[in-house]
């Protein structure tokens, strides 16, 4: 055989190689699977790595914005009118959450800390200074028309009820906010799993305050601690998963799913957010029975009594503007607009490293009020679910982190396209090869004698 057409046809094996090694490639996921396995080493809570360095002292800013409801119409109120709320806001602070006291157990595959949160007030990002006068309920007595300022009623005032029931009841504080000894202080104690054996198990809560399980619930799995506090998730992340979390405001998990597809700072993420079934009534979600408490006491879909968790107070919890919850709640109180992009709690994040890009927990703290017959105060309110303030809890990635994780998603797309362009090597000598063919055809024919002897 000429080396010419020895040529050719190596050319023509060579580009079917290319081809079938390409698509191996692409059935095999053998370099995406290769990036997965670097990310799932590196996203461990480990001493060195940047995963354990942004979960010890969280690079992004974060912020807490308050809205509270200036009641309107107290003494209507107390006559029987339907509440008459106007929203006023926000007062935002900034807020430092840094894990303290910090300790690896089990061999290094879980690790004891406190987030201990401090709150520092932004006046350029607030409506008005935190000496504002806001009307609302007072919570300790479920009386209306009580004025008070933002910050007594986020951080504290000495309420004259409480003072009153402190000579009979010493270990009551005499001292009522609704965030009281929330500022320069923890939520508890966590020991949470460091990701080494598993990764799917990366910062996911193994205890809370010593118990691998809550008690205010009258069913097991309502008292189930599941997923991470909601700070971090673990890498590779699939738009199938239900991401669990541990809210100690809420003192319940919860989970959130997918719902779209984002992109921030330029990096594509999934956005997860919790489905109304999270708060749904037991008619709608049997699963959430046992937080009716006492057992049979549900108040409907969309709202959570949390009042075994807060020694007694009549708290009741939702989404701000009662997104999300019965319509009989909007329609009880004048002034509710749920709006999904303004109310809703999301989490937008990068489903390769689970990085959180952006998000915002938003809740909304609501006071149970009824008539009480023997409480003249009470007048002849009417029974309702009256909110006092809604909380947007926001966090957005920091520059710095954000390049570094378009290098990694740089990283992956090249990855991913490895094998594209091997079999595009492949089409285009597969190509040339015919070319060569035809040509060489060609060459032959021309030099066949026109008649033969």
């Amino acid at each position: 055989m000429p080396l010419k057409t020895c040529c050719i046809y190596s050319t023509g094996v060579f580009s079917l190689l290319l081809m079938i090694l390409g698509i191996a490639l692409v059935l095999s996921n053998v370099f995406p699977h290769f990036l997965q396995s670097l990310v799932k080493k590196e996203v461990v809570l480990k001493n060195g790595t940047e995963a354990f360095e942004a979960w010890e002292k969280p690079p992004a800013s974060i912020y807490m914005q308050f809205y509270f409801f200036n009641l309107t119409n107290p003494l209507e109120v107390l006559d029987g009118d339907k509440p008459v709320v106007v929203e006023i806001g926000p007062y935002t602070y900034r807020e430092y959450r840094p894990m303290e006291q910090v300790s690896f157990q089990d061999n290094d595959t879980t690790v004891a800390a406190v987030n201990t949160k401090t709150y520092i007030f932004e006046r350029n990002m607030s409506r008005g200074p935190e000496t504002d006068l806001i009307r609302t309920v007072n919570i300790p007595a479920m009386v209306t028309q009580y004025t008070h300022t933002v910050g007594e009623l986020l951080w504290g005032y000495e309420d004259s009820l409480l003072k009153a029931l402190k000579v009979k009841q010493p270990e009551l504080d005499e001292v009522f906010g609704l965030f009281y000894k929330s500022n320069t202080s923890n939520d508890g104690d966590y020991v949470f799993y460091t990701g080494q054996q598993n990764y799917k198990d990366f910062a996911r809560v193994d205890t809370w305050n010593n118990g691998s399980t809550l008690n205010w619930w009258s069913s097991d799995e309502c008292n189930m601690i599941n997923g991470t506090n909601g700070a971090s998730f673990h890498p590779i992340i699939t738009k199938e998963e239900m991401l669990y979390m541990f809210s100690s405001d809420l003192c319940r998990s919860l989970y959130a799913v997918y719902e779209e597809d984002v992109t921030v700072k330029g990096i594509a993420g999934y956005r997860f957010s919790p489905p109304s079934e999270v708060f749904a009534n037991r008619t709608v979600n049997p699963d959430n029975a046992g937080f009716c408490v006492p057992d049979g006491n549900c108040l409907g879909s969309g709202v959570l009594n949390v009042g075994p968790c807060k020694q007694g107070a009549p708290i009741i919890m939702s989404s701000p503007h009662f997104y999300q919850a019965d319509e009989k709640f909007v329609q009880d109180v004048l002034g509710m607009t749920p709006v999904k992009e303004q109310h809703q709690t999301t989490i937008d994040i990068d489903p390769l490293t689970g990085s959180v890009l952006q998000a915002a927990k938003r809740l909304q703290v609501n006071v149970y009020v009824k008539k009480i017959p023997t409480f003249r105060q009470t007048g002849n309110v009417r029974t309702v679910i009256l909110p006092v303030v809604y909380l947007n809890e926001s966090s957005l990635i920091d520059d710095a982190a954000a390049e570094k994780l378009q290098g990694i998603v740089a990283k992956q797309r090249v990855m991913v396209n490895v094998p594209f362009v091997v079999i595009g090597l492949g089409i285009i000598l597969g190509g040339f090869f015919l070319f060569l063919m035809c040509r060489q055809k060609s060459t032959d024919a021309e030099r066949q004698p026109l008649l033969s002897s």
